[in-house]
Order: C-alpha cells, then structure tokens, then sequence
C-alpha cells in the first residue's frame, strides 16, 4: 500500500499564500503523476495540477498563474504554491498519486491522502 500524508494547509486572508506538502510512503517500486484535486463543500472533486515524474505539468485553468506544482522525486513528495489566494479557493484539498507497489510492477493504481482543509477567509 501507499500512505500520502497532507500538510500545509490552513486558514489565510485573500491574498495570501500557503504551500501544501505531500509525501508517499510504503512499498513503492515506483511513481507515475502526482497531483492536486480539490473539493470545496456541495461541489465536486475538481482537478486542480498534476505533474509527472519527468516534471511535465497540467494545471486548471481557475488557478493558472496563481499556483506551482513541484515535485521531489527523492523524496516522493509534491508541492503546491498558492498564491493570491480568494474566497473561491476555500476547498479540502487532496493529494494523489499514481504508484507501482514493490511485488506488482506491472498494475498502476490511483492512492489518495486524507485531505488538508485550506480555508480563505477575512
């Protein structure tokens, strides 16, 4: 299995910046894309940016300009930037990984951390 475990998230004024932080852990042989989704409350769970291993990024258009992803294949850990922050990018915000668990290389699974709650408010 894979554990993704969130942090950075909080509450910020409009305005704002926060990082988010995202490190996998277990018996991973390898990892394809990481990336971001976020879900704020009576909405669906949106994309927010990916990026693949080879640091090839997709990032939404509602937040392009205002966000950078990162990663640090070393550590198995993604980064999200977010900058200029508005009341609209209140949301949990998820991390995602697509990973080849050590003893079944050739199966590409979805794992999901448990959420860091990012809240913009004044």
């Amino acid at each position: 299995q894979v554990q993704l475990v969130e942090s950075g998230g909080g509450l910020v004024q409009p305005g704002g910046s926060l990082r988010l932080s995202c490190a996998a852990s277990g018996s991973i042989f390898s990892i394809n894309a990481m990336g971001w989704y976020r879900q704020a409350p009576g909405k669906q769970r949106e994309l927010v940016a990916t990026i693949t291993s080879g640091g090839s990024t997709n990032v939404a258009d509602f937040v392009e300009g205002r966000i950078t992803i990162s990663r640090d294949n070393a550590r198995n850990t993604v980064y999200l930037q977010l900058n200029s922050l508005k009341p609209e990018d209140t949301a949990v915000y998820y991390c995602n990984a697509e990973a080849r668990l050590l003893g079944s290389i050739y199966r590409l699974e979805d794992y999901w951390g448990q959420g860091t709650q990012v809240t913009v408010s004044s």
